[in-house]
């Protein structure tokens, strides 16, 4: 960092690429245009970092997060302005809902044309808003450096979650003084930090609530997958000896294999998931947001018990459901804290749990998430996910697009490790699995990256098959082909008196003959007798890509499930 101490004159596009060394950058995604010309021709001569060409910008906004996701690093996109602007937009919602950190770089006309509808000129400040933590447009060149800084710091910091930078093409050419060392963290810099609160006597009051309970539940989200507080976590639970529930964020938060893990809950959670939570008398979340998608219906939600919530975004706290004690922190700051009010507490005694324990294990062993293959009948989803996690010894890192096939994954695909399972979830993007695989195998070039995705979720974003060929990445993308929308035909068979209203994609395209367009391997099977094969065929292929077409029943539906407005013991399908 020394040779960059000095102030040194350069263009503000070059000031950009040497804002980026600077933080690190690895991998770049994006697509130049005219608004961005002057930043492409600096990035032409960096060598720090890679920049890949994605065929389109949506693409290169789930990459940066797939990246992000795997690393915990900042993710990192460009778009051009207009159009490739607001192709960002899709990815940056996702990543608002989700909690990824990525710092989108957009180009826009000369600061001479704003407001006058230039070619290709929109407010994508304006547009963005609502769905990134903070946004910039730079018109002083002389800001530029300390806008840049500040991104960065905002993306990562606190709840983490994207940002984005819209730079006129005449401030990327003006000449500027680069100073990074020399810039102030300033109040607005620190207005991002993490909030300081006096959680004293409420560590203390959450701790004698839990110390009390009968019944208590842990709840387990995508925070702790960005606090990196698994250790933390993990001491906690065995210490309470609590049953553990997880959003599809959550997974993998403590190991699902962990006997106290009980897995997903929510819409398609298991039954003694759900029915754990309306049992419990205490519940406590943490870096979790109560979503629809968990709760179900919330004048219902676990109405027996006590409910306590540790997340780092206030706004969160008692947001959906009101809370009896919120903790507002970093979960691996406070929960030590917690655990250590909790030991002393339990030391002069804690209540027998034993017969809850006992309560949930026989609703486990009662209502088990299970399939039955019959040997001569078209494949189920979920067995093809159950094989995949058999055959990758549950170590692979599982991308998904969104639909059926993505709550199959989450239901069958056990998570043992941190940033292993890798999902769209607030806003559930169709698209999302290819080219979040990847950003995911770029920033885990050691670890098998496997995607599980749906025959209408691959097609929005088929085209990044472009990229992973290119880059040769060992990439294996498991298409579960029943040649339907299948999550939206579910939802019309059980809702809509099982009128189809334009669900079926029907045999099109053929995906072994997309694959080998694209310089893939393309593989299909269609039978019990040749998964196996062909799937040990494709996670042995590591030259490049390899596509797989699984044909599966064409109607099979994800049980259980809590329909919309119902609460979740009220579920339909499992056993019961």
């Amino acid at each position: 960092m020394g040779i960059f101490m000095a102030k040194k004159k350069m263009t503000g596009a070059q000031a950009i690429v040497r804002c980026l060394e600077l933080e690190g950058a690895r991998y770049v995604f994006g697509v130049p245009g005219g608004a961005v010309l002057p930043l492409y021709d600096a990035i032409y001569g960096s060598k720090k970092f890679q920049h890949v060409l994605v065929r389109h910008e949506q693409g290169g906004a789930h990459m940066a997060e797939g990246y992000a996701r795997a690393t915990g690093e900042v993710g990192i996109c460009i778009g051009t302005s207009g159009p490739g602007a607001t192709n960002l937009v899709t990815g940056l919602a996702d990543a608002y809902l989700d909690s990824v950190p990525l710092v989108a770089l957009t180009g826009n006309v000369a600061r001479s044309l704003l407001g006058s509808d230039a070619f290709q000129e929109v407010d994508i400040t304006g547009i963005t808003m609502p769905v990134t933590k903070h946004n910039w447009l730079v018109t002083d060149p002389n800001e530029l450096v300390r806008v840049m800084k500040l991104a960065f710091h905002v993306a990562r910091t606190g709840r983490p979650g994207p940002v984005l930078v819209d730079i006129p093409k005449d401030v990327q050419a003006a000449e500027i003084e680069f100073d990074y060392d020399g810039i102030e963290e300033d109040e607005e810099f620190k207005s991002f930090k993490n909030q300081a609160a006096d959680l004293g006597p409420k560590i203390v009051e959450a701790a004698r609530l839990i110390a009390k309970a009968k019944h208590p539940v842990l709840y387990l989200g995508g925070g702790i997958h960005v606090s990196n507080a698994y250790a933390e976590v993990l001491r906690f639970a065995e210490l309470v000896n609590a049953p553990v529930v997880t959003t599809i964020h959550g997974k993998g938060a403590i190991p699902e294999t962990h006997p106290l893990n009980l897995g997903m809950f929510g819409m398609h959670g298991s039954r003694y998931a759900n029915y754990a939570v309306q049992g419990s008398d205490l519940m406590f979340g943490i870096g979790a947001r109560f979503d629809d998608r968990v709760t179900g219906r919330l004048t219902a939600f676990a109405p027996e018990a006590k409910i306590l919530h540790l997340d780092i975004d206030l706004a969160e706290i008692s947001k959906n459901v009101k809370v009896d004690v919120g903790l507002l922190g970093d979960v691996k700051a406070v929960l030590p804290k917690l655990t250590e009010q909790v030991e002393a507490l339990y030391a002069k005694g804690r209540p027998d749990i034993s017969a809850w324990k006992a309560q949930v294990e026989a609703w486990r062993k009662q209502n088990p998430v299970s399939y039955v293959q019959p040997p001569k009948e078209p494949l189920l989803p979920q067995k093809v996910v159950d094989a995949l996690y058999q055959l990758t010894q549950g170590k692979a890192i599982v991308v998904t697009g969104v639909g059926e096939h993505q709550m199959f994954a989450a239901q069958y695909y056990k998570v043992d490790y941190p940033r292993q399972f890798i999902s769209s979830g607030g806003l559930g993007t169709m698209g999302y699995c290819l080219p979040a695989a990847i950003g995911a195998q770029l920033g885990a070039p050691d670890k098998m990256v496997i995607g599980i995705d749906g025959d209408g979720s691959f097609q929005m974003t088929l085209q990044e098959l472009a990229v992973a060929s290119k880059l040769k990445l060992p990439i294996k993308i498991f298409i579960l082909n029943n040649l339907y929308l299948g999550m939206v035909r579910q939802w019309q068979e059980l809702f809509y008196e099982n009128r189809k209203s334009e669900v079926l994609l029907g045999d099109c395209p053929d995906f072994v003959k997309l694959a080998e367009a694209y310089g893939c391997l393309g593989l299909r099977c269609s039978t019990l007798e040749d998964l196996e094969p062909t799937l040990k065929k494709a996670l042995a292929h590591k030259a490049g890509p390899c596509i797989v077409d699984v044909r599966t029943k064409e109607e099979e539906s994800c049980y259980p499930m809590v329909a919309p407005g119902a609460a979740l013991d009220e579920m339909l399908g499992g056993k019961q």
